[in-house]
This record gives C-alpha cells, structure tokens and sequence, in this order.
C-alpha cells in the first residue's frame, strides 16, 4: 500500500525529472518564484499585522466580548467568537483572518467556533473590499445592486456555514 508520506517527495521528483528532461532551469524558476512570494508576503504581512493589533486591542479592551455578548443573546447555540468575523468578513479579508487566528489561539483550531470560523472564511468573500478595489480599478462609479446583493450572498454563506456546522459538528 502506498504511505501517503512520500506523497510531496514524489511530487519533488516528478517535477525535477520533468524538468530534466524539458530542459528547463527549474532551480533558477525555484529561486524567482520564492522572490515572488516573498514579495506578496511583504505586501500582505503589514495589513494583517496591523488587523491582528486591532482586534488585539478589541478583546483586551473588553469591547469585543461586550460585542460578542450582544448578539450570543441572539443565538447562543452559535460560539461568542464568531460574531466578530460574521461582522468583519464581509469588509476586509485581514481583518477576518486576525479574528480567524485569534480563534485558533483562544479556542483551538478543531473546536466548533474554529471550525465554523473556517467554514465562514472559505464560504464568504469580501464584498465591501472587492467592490471598492476592483470597480474602481475599471472605473465604474454607480454600484447599482452589487452592495446588496454581495451582502445577502454573505449573510447567506455565513448562515449556511453556522447552521452546517451546528449540524454536522455540534
């Protein structure tokens, strides 16, 4: 039987033999894609370093649990720490992942709110984010209905992601 160990070695020796014999300087394609990933790490590392801070200070200042307390009224089936990524996904990616890591910290990365954390954060985008980066990047001024539709796909996607989760891991 085959150990699934050997899985990412293999795939090493795949692409190196293929590369042998295309005849392509796969160390030197190596060394630009590393440089091409350091560079959007040195591009995304401040964002989410400062986001991190932020929600830092949010919880050590008590206003995220005062936060989360709020709405666990609403339903308290659904763990506290997820009502700070339910309100923070759909504004910024960065933000969410500070929550997301946070959650992983706090309450471990297969407890229910790290589950449903990471359900939320695979199922939703970042509506408020693309629609202010990407329409005006083509210059569209009049948004019409994306808001409100990008929103409800949102409330839609988390809703779906605590109630599965309830369902499938509580």
């Amino acid at each position: 039987m085959f150990d699934s160990t050997y899985i990412l070695p293999a795939l090493i020796l795949v692409i190196f033999i293929v590369a042998l014999c295309r005849r392509v300087p796969a160390y030197s394609f190596f060394i630009e894609g590393v440089k091409d990933g350091l560079g959007l790490f040195l591009d995304v590392y401040p964002a989410l370093l400062a986001m991190m801070c932020a929600i830092s200070f949010l919880r050590e200042s008590g206003l995220m649990d005062l936060f989360s307390t709020f709405f666990q009224q609403l339903g308290t089936a659904i763990p506290s720490q997820i009502w700070p990524m339910v309100i923070f996904r759909p504004i910024s990616g960065s933000a969410s992942l500070a929550i997301l890591i946070d959650i992983f910290q706090t309450s471990g990365v297969d407890s229910l709110a790290g589950i449903m954390a990471s359900i939320i954060q695979g199922s939703t985008d970042t509506t408020v984010y693309v629609i202010t980066l990407y329409f005006s990047s083509v210059g569209i001024k009049k948004i019409k209905n994306a808001l409100p539709i990008g929103l409800l796909a949102d409330a839609a996607g988390i809703g779906m992601a605590i109630l599965l989760t309830l369902y499938f891991f509580a």
